[in-house]
């Protein structure tokens, strides 16, 4: 079985990559982040031809997750409980669905903006009412993950210079023990294995040749139980999704199971 997480950076701008890289990848089941489009405008029907079912929290702005699976969806539920908010309003930023012998969740956790921002301290609120509503899951027989893009660089070795984000977020103690906290629930970093490089990079920026040069960030990540690290036969970045006119700036991040 093939299951995939991947920022699409707007599922409209790509549809033809994504229909495109369904049908050669042969994925099973695929977390989507960044759909930004309302859920009645997403094009659930051209999936259904491939052959996938979607399940889909979106408003149409900046944020959106889905989960789409060709061996089925079931026990779909929207949103995240305990939720913090932000600014007086929820975000759709989760989303779990059981596919077939696994249960998974497709998660866009809060950029975090700036350290002395709100939104980085809502960011830190969000990460503890996910540990909260997975762990559950995460204690159970059935394989389970947690999918998606967390906006954190585990560790150092995840940015292509820690010296480059001094200051900044996504490499900070207080997010980086925020991940730590989620492993302590029973989950693990299924840490993909790079296709170029030394380093399984999974973000670059559009700006400054960030790609040509591989000056990457490792955030797009697949934190699972022990049933589902069991059953890992490989985990891979695509990084040539990533190539080319009209790219996320975000690669899939690919793992197949013996399930």
């Amino acid at each position: 079985m093939r299951i995939a997480t991947w920022n699409v950076n707007s599922i409209t701008a790509r549809l033809p990559r994504l229909l495109a890289w369904l049908e050669s990848s042969g994925t099973d089941v695929l977390c989507l982040q960044e759909a930004k489009v309302a859920e009645d405008q997403f094009p659930s029907e051209q999936l259904r031809e491939l052959g996938y079912e979607s399940a889909v929290h979106a408003t149409g702005r900046w944020n959106g997750v889905a989960v789409l699976s060709r061996v089925g969806i079931e026990d779909v539920v929207k949103g995240l409980p305990g939720d913090p908010g932000f600014d007086g309003s929820v975000e759709p930023r989760a989303i779990s669905a059981t596919c077939g012998p696994l249960r998974v969740w497709s998660v866009y956790v809060p950029n975090g903006r700036e350290v002395d921002h709100p939104h980085y301290a809502y960011k830190l609120q969000w990460f503890e009412a996910l540990k909260a509503a997975v762990a559950g899951d995460a204690s159970g027989s059935r394989p389970f993950a947690v999918m998606g893009d967390y906006n954190v660089a585990p560790t150092d070795d995840d940015v292509f210079d820690r010296a480059a984000f001094e200051g900044s977020t996504h490499v900070t103690p207080a997010e980086r023990a925020a991940l730590a906290s989620l492993r302590e629930a029973g989950l693990a970093d299924v840490v993909p294995r790079p296709l170029k490089y030394e380093h399984p990079f999974t973000y670059w920026d559009y700006r400054q040749l960030c790609f040509p040069k591989n000056r990457g960030m490792r955030i797009d990540l697949v934190y699972a139980n022990q049933p589902f690290t069991k059953a890992v036969k490989d985990a891979y970045v695509d990084r040539e999704e990533r190539k080319g006119k009209g790219a996320s700036d975000h690669a899939p991040v690919v793992v197949d199971l013996d399930v």
